[in-house]
């Protein structure tokens, strides 16, 4: 065969495998490899996998894939015997072994000049064009995402106004993530270098919050230690999974990892409320019976929406929080409140049948725990059991907003549950003694049952503290109850209202 023949049939060919490359790669991700091996895996001499691999053994030359991300970093080289992977389409195709362990062969004879330059000439050229192929296309693939990162950041910019901005907009706009709440993949990974952080709003045995700006509005930023990286793991995973977008469930906005003086910083990104936690709150601030009675109804629905599994296109499984304490609860500016802190969760699926209790060994917190995690007689394959502990701090927590909603002028000052019975940092055994031996629940102070809607919320915080926890309300059913009080509530003002 001629040299212009040749030429000929290496171009086409280059051609032929470039067109095959960029079809494939828009296949399921996997890559594409050369195959050959004995074993009647390959397919028209191709595969798809992980990584794509070489092997000589002695001699003997074998190309395939991996499936498997173990693989992924499966070079080794000893005597005799050569394994090379890589991660580009067919990248395996002209793989051969180094000099050094390849047996000594005779070199091949040199003796005609034109032949060498002949060759020389194909390979530069096969090599040029195959090159200039790879970078318009790849030059293309980027650009195109690039167009579509900036027509993002436009919608960004709509980022609403008002007393109690939800974001609802942008994430109504483009959240094509999946997951019914938070920004798309791809923003996410990019949003550690576009937020400022301006101030440190929280400490804790997870990290620090901080207030941030983010396209002109405050964002809050969680930045998890590495000791808890299990919760960021944790709660990055059911918010990227799970349907949470609810007004009382706070707003999840990004995920993202960022690196700050030689380390990993763990972010998580949600809506920025500035009277803080419930627990902040109500240091500070106290409650008409009204008022406490919407923040109680608020607090209910967030935990009904969690609790509750939705079998529908876009499916969520039920959630128990584990971890519900006053802490984790945030007050927005129209006094309702949103819980946060889903680092513990436990998801459950009763259409697909699985449970799901994560890997994080952190316990909840010892002051808001219920009887049976106490005595440790909770069941922890039934998903009901833990749904029942986050009644039991329900009530708790109830209790800490009533006791500084005021009542015929008299309001108690801030004290968390069972504060007169065990101390600031109560131990385990402590409160197992007090919950659980002494059974003992928090006092309630004589005025809470002059005021209707007080007397109600007294009977539904002992419904959450049974000792047995089957014979606890259910989280539907402390919202419903608190909902005919709310409507009871306004038809007494309105009429009161038209009487005088």
């Amino acid at each position: 065969m001629g040299s212009s023949a040749l030429l000929t049939v290496v171009l086409v060919g280059a051609l032929l495998w470039i067109s095959a490359v960029h079809a494939d790669s828009q296949d399921d991700g996997k890559l594409l490899c050369t195959c050959e091996n004995e074993k009647g895996t390959c397919v028209n001499g191709t595969c798809r996998g992980i990584v794509c691999f070489y092997s000589w053994v002695d001699g003997n030359e074998e190309r395939g894939c991996f499936t498997d991300h173990i693989m992924e970093h499966c070079s080794s080289s000893f005597e005799r015997v050569y394994i090379a992977c890589c991660r580009e389409n067919q990248c395996n195709a002209l793989a051969t072994p180094p000099p050094n362990i390849m047996p000594t062969t005779t070199p091949p004879d040199l003796s005609r000049p034109e032949l060498w330059i002949t060759l020389s000439l194909l390979l530069l050229i096969t090599t040029a064009s195959v090159c200039g192929i790879v970078l318009f296309l790849r030059f293309r693939h980027a650009h195109g995402r690039l167009r579509n990162v900036e027509d993002h950041d436009v919608t960004m910019l709509k980022v609403p106004n008002g007393d109690d901005p939800t974001y609802g907009d942008i994430f109504d706009e483009f959240c094509t993530s999946g997951s019914g709440t938070g920004l798309p993949y791809l923003v996410q990974r990019t949003m550690a270098r576009q937020i400022s952080l301006v101030q440190c709003v929280g400490k804790g045995r997870y990290g620090e919050v901080w207030r941030g700006t983010w396209m002109g509005e405050s964002v809050a930023v969680k930045i998890f230690s590495s000791r808890d990286e299990q919760s960021w793991f944790r709660e990055t995973e059911i918010y990227n999974t799970v349907q949470l977008r609810h007004d009382n469930i706070l707003g999840f906005i990004a995920s993202d990892m960022t690196s700050k003086n030689s380390s990993t910083q763990l972010w998580l990104v949600t809506h920025f409320h500035e009277l803080g936690s419930l627990y902040d709150f109500l240091q500070y601030s106290s409650l008409e019976p009204e008022s406490c009675l919407r923040m109680c109804l608020s607090v209910a629905c967030g935990l009904v929406h969690l609790h509750t599994e939705i079998v529908s296109s876009q499916e969520k499984p039920a959630i128990a929080h584990r971890d519900l304490k006053s802490r984790n609860i945030l007050v927005k500016r129209n006094g309702q409140c949103c819980i946060a802190d889903l680092g513990l969760a436990v998801i459950h699926s009763q259409s697909h049948d699985y449970l799901d209790v994560g890997t994080n060994p952190r316990v909840g917190t010892k002051r808001y725990m219920a009887p049976e995690v106490l005595d440790e007689t909770i069941r922890m394959d039934v998903f009901e059991s833990y749904k029942q502990t986050d009644i039991w701090a329900l009530g708790l927590v109830f209790w800490e907003i009533t006791r500084r909603t005021n009542v015929n002028g008299i309001v108690e000052e801030y004290r968390p549950p069972f504060f007169d019975l065990v101390p600031v940092d109560p131990s385990f055994e402590e409160m197992k003694k007090v919950v659980c031996v002494d059974q003992q629940r928090p006092s309630l102070h004589n005025r809470l049952h002059s005021h209707p809607i007080l007397t109600a919320i007294v009977k539904i915080m002992k419904e959450c503290w049974y000792q047995s926890p089957p014979a606890r309300l259910t989280a539907l059913r402390v919202r419903k109850t608190l909902s005919k009080l709310d409507q009871d509530s306004d038809f007494s003002i309105e009429k009161l209202k038209r009487d005088i």
